[in-house]
């Protein structure tokens, strides 16, 4: 069952637990445990969402980023083109 205890000698054992701590902070004891391997299953099933958000978003960032550089050089290229259809007002202004 437990090993090399059985039977007596785990009575024995919870019989030293009971008066080492008493009844009243061995319910203290209980429930810090429980608290503990509640907020320690939160913490892994947390880290795997967290994990999740990470990677989406510096894949929308990037997207973001390529999209706004997308952007500023479609611009530069239609001012350059604008730019060498119209050599005859540059020289005009100058």
């Amino acid at each position: 069952m437990f090993g090399p205890f059985h039977g007596w000698e785990i009575l024995i054992i919870l019989f030293i637990v009971l008066l080492i701590f008493g009844p009243g902070r061995l319910g203290e004891l209980g429930k810090s445990l429980g608290e503990g391997i509640r907020n320690f299953k939160k913490a892994v099933s947390g880290e795997d969402n967290t994990s999740n958000q990470n990677t989406t978003q510096p894949a929308q960032q990037s997207q973001q980023t390529t999209q706004q550089n997308d952007q500023q050089q479609t611009a530069h290229r239609q001012t350059q083109q604008e730019s060498q259809s119209n050599p005859s007002q540059e020289n005009k202004q100058t």
